[in-house]
């Protein structure tokens, strides 16, 4: 489940401003041509991109045909808007959940022994108090050890798509709407039984090189618009954590679909962006909206 840990927490771990990433600086592939398709009817166009949520520096993505359906969209739709210079509403919804069960075990008690090294070296190497973590809920303190690992993995947070995308909708004054707010995102992963909030965890203290590989492969499909090896990857992760496939995704992508065919009913040009597991596989929003009888295109 390693790589589906790592997107996970990408998304909201650079949602929350605490994490940089990732790799070393991976070079694009040859004419990157990542998935975007078009939902619409006479008087309604939206767009979908899949987004891989934090980049390395100066990555180049975006494409002639993507430029052109930025363009015409007149508003942008991401999963959940933080204000990145005060991200205040954001970390005091996190603070909320991550506190909220007493008489927690010490964090070290949570993890198999064999564990138990790996987590001590993420901890010291966070430099967060250890008694503060302990008093965390599991998936919490995951968040912020993985936060670490990814600022030891040297890039930065703003170079993600979503930002991009926000900043490029700020400076025309475009309006950006959320499909979640922040409490409601974070509370997916509250809400996760321990069990998988203890895989998270372990997810997180992993080695750096492992990190980078499963990262670099995962850039590399999403950059070719190769969405069958994103749901491949999913698909084989999720299957280990039924809770998590429930929680994280189809909930979710159910959440999403019942938003885009309202939309519908508006005339206008949308671009939703959300990570780009969202739109691959049998459990994705796009299939989910062609259950429904919209239609669907793929244009890259």
């Amino acid at each position: 489940m390693k790589m589906l840990f790592k997107s996970l927490f990408r998304r909201a771990l650079a949602a929350i401003g605490l994490a940089t990433i990732v790799a070393a600086p991976a070079a694009p592939a040859p004419a990157a041509r990542p998935a975007l398709w078009q939902v619409s009817d006479a008087d309604t166009t939206i767009y979908l991109f899949g987004t891989i949520h934090l980049l390395p520096e100066n990555y180049q993505w975006r494409t002639a045909k993507f430029d052109d359906a930025l363009a015409r969209s007149q508003q942008l739709v991401v999963e959940t808007i933080v204000d990145d210079k005060h991200p205040e509403a954001m970390m005091s919804a996190m603070a909320g959940m991550a506190f909220n069960t007493p008489n927690l075990k010490p964090l070290a008690l949570r993890v198999p022994p064999t564990k138990r090294a790996a987590l001590a070296a993420a901890v010291k190497a966070s430099g967060y108090p250890p008694q503060a973590l302990d008093r965390m809920e599991t998936w919490a303190a995951a968040f912020v050890l993985l936060g670490d690992q990814f600022r030891g993995m040297g890039l930065k947070a703003g170079e993600g798509v979503e930002q991009t995308l926000k900043n490029a909708f700020a400076t025309t004054g475009k309006p950006i709407g959320e499909l979640e707010t922040n409490a409601e995102q974070l509370g997916f992963f509250d809400r996760l039984p321990e069990s998988a909030q203890l895989a998270l965890l372990e997810g997180a203290i992993d080695k750096p090189k492992d990190m980078t590989s499963d990262f670099n492969q995962m850039l590399a499909a999403w950059s070719r618009g190769d969405v069958n090896s994103i749901a491949a990857t999913f698909n084989r992760d999720l299957a280990e954590s039924p809770p998590l496939r429930d929680s994280l995704i189809k909930r979710r992508n159910a959440n999403w679909s019942r938003w885009v065919e309202q939309r519908m009913a508006t005339p206008g040009a949308v671009m939703i962006a959300v990570g780009a597991g969202h739109l691959a596989g049998h459990d994705s929003l796009i299939e989910l909206l062609k259950k429904e009888g919209l239609k669907v295109r793929r244009l890259q």
